[in-house]
């Protein structure tokens, strides 16, 4: 399948400070303040919604073309991309700025001091999906990115007739509520957590029945409790996987959906679609960072029929 996938690319890089930032905060010197902190230990992770999304498809088999900026510090990663299947051609560099970071400085009581760089991703609405020297794709990933770019695609999709998925998440606070109502309007489909869903309806207007006479379904995630596919015909109710070990959240939304679009674009039932995307996002839990879990399509069968009888409709996966 021809999947194209829109969205920010961004290195993280995590630190670990032994003790605890409220011990030198003065808050009396709270105008004057001036910190430095020495930190145990500092992990370099890939990132980013694009990447992210991708990895878990090609863990399927597909070959998604990730559609981004990124910067002169992105070679290594590319490869790496490149490495497991992911179609990089669509991901731009540009000369003199650094890919886009997030830098987390945590402490003993996990509370964070962090800095989010957006580097390469202030330029991504200079990229055009009309530049495309391709077929037109079966499907298109508007995930968060530079606001500009978000919008830029969806008039794109629109006016190219480009079936695309709409997950605004994170850059919902950035984005002006005509913005959301445009994307919505024109989208087979919406992505958003619980969270995020209770501010598109603030912020656009919309309830659950006025997204359904826009979009054919909306997929809602409720952390460990799930999630839930509304569509046409009513809602279906998708329980959350426990993982073996949980080892760390980061990442998990976009895991479940490369599983979710995976079994979409197979024409899979809603309840198949939301466990294929829950379990997917189980396999990301239990791994530290975003792209380090790992699995065959045969693998990934086997685990789901331990849980789930699929009748057989999963066969479609490892022919």
């Amino acid at each position: 399948m021809n999947i194209v996938i829109t969205g920010s690319v961004a290195y993280d890089y995590l630190m670990k400070f032994p003790g605890y930032f409220r011990d030198h905060i003065l808050p009396e010197r709270i105008e004057s303040i001036s910190l430095s902190f020495l930190v145990d230990s500092m992990v370099r992770r890939r990132g980013g919604t694009a990447p992210n999304i991708a990895y878990t498809l090609a863990l399927f088999g597909e070959k998604p073309q990730i559609v981004a900026a990124v910067g002169e510090d992105f070679e290594e990663y590319r490869l790496w991309l490149e490495s497991k299947g992911i179609d990089t051609s669509g991901a731009h560099c540009i000369p003199g700025v650094y890919t886009a970071s997030f830098f987390a400085n945590t402490d003993r009581a996990n509370a964070q001091i962090a800095t989010f760089y957006p580097g390469a991703m202030a330029y991504a609405s200079q990229l055009s999906l009309k530049n495309r020297q391709a077929d037109p794709p079966d499907l298109v990933v508007i995930s968060p990115n530079d606001p500009a770019a978000m919008s830029l695609y969806v008039g794109e999709c629109q006016e190219m007739g480009l079936p695309y998925v709409y997950d605004p998440s994170q850059q919902i606070v950035r984005l002006e509520a005509e913005d959301l109502r445009s994307g919505i309007e024109g989208a087979q489909a919406l992505f958003l957590n619980e969270y995020e869903y209770a501010l598109v309806q603030k912020l656009t207007g919309y309830d659950t029945a006025s997204i359904l006479h826009k979009v054919k379904f909306m997929v809602v995630t409720c952390g460990e409790r799930g999630s839930t596919v509304y569509c046409q015909d009513g809602q279906v109710d998708i329980p959350g996987i426990p993982p073996d070990e949980l080892a760390d959240p980061t990442g998990v939304g976009d895991a479940f959906r490369g599983g979710f679009i995976k079994a979409y674009l197979l024409q899979l039932d809603w309840e198949t679609c939301g466990r294929v995307g829950a379990l997917a996002a189980t396999y990301c839990l239990e791994h530290q960072g975003t792209q380090n879990h790992n699995f065959t399509p045969t693998e990934f069968v086997t685990r789901y029929r331990r849980i789930f009888d699929d009748h057989g409709k999963l066969d479609v996966f490892i022919k």
